[in-house]
């Protein structure tokens, strides 16, 4: 029998922590979904941490529903990065291949991509991604893979994905409360566009909108390769509280609500509670545009509420206010008839009622909404938009190489060190290991 390898995903967002389980076999491509757990998040805005102890709570609340469910103890995760703090930027590397009369070698990759990688940061600042769009060798542009390529001069273009030191030491502590490593940090939207997007639309070119609880990552991919990454601190949390103020009603109704328009199979549960209506209050003629807010187990002073009223206008203006900030950073970004794939919208946001409508109206591109692929197991439970970034964590995680672990452990190794006081021959072999410790 194949042997599994584990592997497992945390999206730490700001309406929900999932936390995902998968395993793959080393001939098998497919990972297959063991684990999954979905909890409400805490002490968590805008994507990023505001109370760590909540946090910390919450994820390991998360973390443990889903070992229970697949009978595994983590040892390490990939873990999602989000929030406004992140920003991109494309660098280019160039590098003398080291034997001219040879082949290049991945030795000569590596060096072109930290030459690459070397751009002006400030200190409270770190660099989460060195992503390589192409590669040029002698003038020749256009190279996916330069390795065994003849040449003597080796180009690269990156795309830099870097964020706030504090917010992600903050994010490793959360994680680490849980007793797994952090095997990689990654950023939400490029974790969605490893489970959503297919290959001929990052050929093409294609935007990807991920809308969240508290924040939108938008990432646009030309060419197969990331070339522009942002995060809008706008999310479908904002829907639910323009609902709570249009109708005067508690976030947790407001939730309801939007809930109940947003999932496609509560569509027939719309006509269900029209049938129930007539029923109870034996009229024969209701207008089908009024919703019993009884019937959704919400007991406020508003009894009846206008479909139309919530889709066009309550819910409709947001849609119209986030897709319009959407098209203002692809301008900024230079990137308008680049695009022809259209634009891919998932996230936990994606189901709202006029999500598709509102991108059409306000980007005049193809829109489709995103389903995570690729997963087998236990897909029912995986297969959802808001799983969108989780899922592309363990793709992530079944891509990346182990040493990245490494750089965490021997951290937070070199700390705890630190804080025991050792002497003698002890502490001269501790001071010897602290010296070969980043």
């Amino acid at each position: 029998m194949a042997k599994q390898r584990i592997i497992a995903g945390i999206d730490v967002g700001s309406s929900k922590i999932a936390t995902i389980i998968g395993s793959v076999g080393e001939e098998e491509k497919q990972i297959k979904v063991i684990g999954a757990s979905s909890i409400p998040s805490r002490g968590i805005r805008k994507g990023q941490i505001v109370n760590i102890e909540e946090a910390a709570e919450a994820v390991i609340e998360s973390v443990e529903a889903a070992e229970r469910m697949a009978g595994y103890s983590l040892t390490r995760a990939v873990v999602s990065v989000s929030g406004p703090h992140l920003t991109s930027q494309n660098s280019r590397g160039v590098v003398a291949v080291a034997e001219p009369e040879g082949e290049i070698n991945g030795d000569d990759v590596l060096r072109v991509i930290e030459a690459a990688k070397a751009i002006s940061l400030p200190s409270s600042r770190e660099v989460i991604h060195v992503v390589p769009r192409y590669f040029t060798v002698d003038g020749q542009d256009g190279i996916r893979d330069p390795v065994g390529m003849s040449g003597v001069r080796l180009e690269v273009e990156t795309h830099i994905v870097t964020g706030s030191t504090t917010a992600m030491r903050n994010l490793a502590k959360c994680v680490s409360e849980v007793g797994a490593d952090v095997q990689n940090l990654v950023a939400a939207g490029l974790a969605s566009a490893e489970a959503i997007l297919t290959e001929t639309e990052m050929e093409l070119g294609v935007v990807l909108v991920d809308i969240g609880g508290g924040v939108t990552d938008v990432v646009v991919f030309i060419e197969g390769a990331p070339f522009y990454t942002v995060v809008l601190p706008i999310g479908a949390k904002n829907v639910t509280n323009d609902l709570a103020i249009g109708l005067r009603l508690s976030l947790e109704s407001a939730e309801k609500i939007k809930t109940f328009f947003s999932e496609k199979e509560n569509w027939p549960k719309m006509k269900k509670v029209k049938l129930e209506k007539e029923k109870r209050e034996k009229e024969a003629e209701k207008d089908e545009d009024e919703l019993d807010l009884k019937d959704l187990g919400i007991v406020e002073e508003v009894k009846k509420v206008s479909k139309k009223t919530l889709s066009e206008g309550i819910i409709r203006p947001r849609l119209n206010e986030i897709f319009t900030m959407v098209g203002l950073e692809l301008k900024k970004s230079g990137v308008i008839g680049l695009t022809p794939a259209g634009i891919v919208i998932t996230g936990g946001g994606a189901l709202t009622i006029g999500i598709k409508e509102a991108a059409k109206r306000n980007l005049s591109m193809p829109i489709r909404i995103g389903v995570p692929q690729g997963i087998g197991g236990l897909i029912d439970e995986a297969e959802k938009t808001e799983f969108a970034t989780g899922v592309g964590l363990l793709h992530y995680g079944a891509k990346s190489d182990v040493r990245s672990t490494s750089s965490f452990s021997l951290l937070k190794i070199g700390k705890k060190l630190e804080k025991i006081p050792l002497r003698g021959v002890v502490g001269k072999a501790t001071n010897l290991i602290k010296q070969f410790l980043p």
